[in-house]
């Protein structure tokens, strides 16, 4: 996730790039119907672009730039693209330093303990899960910390890679744990083997069923299963939250069924309780796109409001920080008025949160893909075909299921103009994806 002063950069650059156009274009005497077919693109996402509301490929701007013989709108195009990718990496880099600077702490907290490990076998985190793999009976808290560790460098991937590239990784690290938990002498490693995996087992659940694009509903929910009763047995509501609701999705998404999904995301907002205002947050919010399956407006709403208090608890030491972002309540929100039947509604919240995405995730995906339902169901073409490519864009890195899914309904409803070239040409896009899936 972009800062939120990387965000605003951005966007203020997009929108000054977006006036120089309309300078360039109204001093060579277009209107924006008439300059609109020089483009590709319809007049509206003329109009976006132009008041930086719209990202648009690099194409559109080599267009512009050859028929008012200016260079420059690419070439600030290409400095905008080069400013997002900068903050992209250093938002990574900020993640993995985190990341390094949790595994020194645990490191350091378990040789106060008395850690029993040779010294030598501190120096490498590998070398020191090699140890107590080859002497298992010797395993620490360390130990485990590494490879919870681990499993979270796993988890912080998740929406930017495909879940097939991922998988191999979290299977061994949940067979290192089983293996681990069934030689470890000391009890408080044992107890924390059942954390390490409840959090391998739910990462588990969620990249199969993801890989399998939202169909292998059951081999996912034997993991999460597996997840929440390891989680019960260390008495971890935080754990056993995700798990459930994580479930829940499943009901929601794979199964279709409202009903379901709407219980056990209540479940996982009660278990998680006070012990993590982010995944009761979650859990509401997901509640509430249930209530608007089921045609609730009232019940969703509402729902939406008590995600909105859950979240104004959040604190930094929330045990699911790592899953908190502020885009996702417009993520689901306009999720829930699409369901609700209101494209109206939906559209400006989707394309809020579009713009504080822009990160290349899984989850910007699915916000694509839902802006693109919102503008098919208000009959704006051209905004919908560009929001499907963006979201393709973003699927070709990514492969994440729910987006995939979210593409191919869209492309299912633009059908009504198949005869436009360029709903031809999507049509064309989206076959050659599902070819390379």
């Amino acid at each position: 996730m972009l800062s939120r002063h990387d965000s605003e950069a951005i966007e203020a650059a997009r929108r000054s790039l977006g006036r120089q156009l309309a300078a360039l274009r109204q001093a060579a005497g277009y209107s924006q119907q008439e300059f609109a077919p020089l483009t590709g693109y319809g007049r509206s996402t003329l109009a976006n672009v132009e008041t930086g509301r719209q990202n648009v490929a690099r194409n559109f701007w080599q267009r512009c730039a050859q028929a008012l013989a200016a260079e420059t709108l690419v070439t600030g195009y290409d400095q905008i693209e080069a400013m997002a990718e900068t903050a992209r990496r250093d938002a990574q880099q900020r993640i993995q330093a985190d990341r390094d600077a949790r595994v020194e702490t645990w490191r350091q907290a378990g040789l106060d303990a008395g850690s029993k490990v040779p010294a030598a076998a501190v120096s490498d985190e590998h070398e020191r899960l090699a140890y107590a793999l080859a002497h298992p009976a010797s395993a620490d808290l360390v130990t485990v910390a590494l490879l919870r560790e681990q499993i979270r460098g796993i988890d912080l991937q998740y929406d930017r890679l495909p879940s097939t590239a991922l998988i191999a990784d979290t299977g061994q690290c949940l067979g290192q744990i089983g293996f681990l938990s069934a030689h470890a002498r000391r009890p408080d490693v044992r107890h924390d083997l059942r954390s390490a995996e409840s959090e391998a087992a739910t990462l588990m659940g969620q990249l199969v069923w993801d890989a399998s694009q939202r169909r292998d509903h059951d081999t996912a929910l034997s993991y999460f299963g597996q997840a929440a009763r390891a989680a019960r047995s260390r008495a971890d509501p935080a754990a056993e939250s995700l798990a459930l609701l994580r479930t829940g999705m499943v009901a929601l998404y794979g199964r279709k069924d409202p009903r379901a999904g709407l219980v056990l995301c209540e479940q996982a907002a009660a278990t998680a309780g006070t012990a993590s205002r982010v995944l009761g947050g979650l859990a509401v919010l997901h509640a509430a796109e249930a209530h608007a399956m089921l045609g609730d407006r009232a019940s969703c709403e509402q729902a939406l409001g008590n995600a909105d208090q859950q979240f104004a608890g959040v604190r930094q030491e929330d045990p699911a920080i790592d899953l908190y972002s502020p885009a996702q309540r417009g993520r689901l929100a306009g999720s829930c008025y699409l369901f609700l039947d209101d494209a109206r509604r939906a559209a400006p919240i989707l394309e809020d949160t579009a713009r504080q995405y822009q990160d290349h995730s899984k989850s910007e995906a699915i916000v694509l893909g839902n802006l693109a339902l919102a503008r098919i169901r208000q009959g704006e073409l051209d905004g919908a075909v560009a929001s499907v490519h963006q979201a393709i864009d973003v699927i070709e890195l990514t492969w994440g299921g729910g987006g995939l899914n979210v593409v191919f309904t869209a492309t299912l409803e633009l059908r009504r103009w198949q005869q436009s070239t360029p709903v031809r040409d999507l049509q064309d896009r989206v076959l050659t994806l599902m070819t390379a899936g």
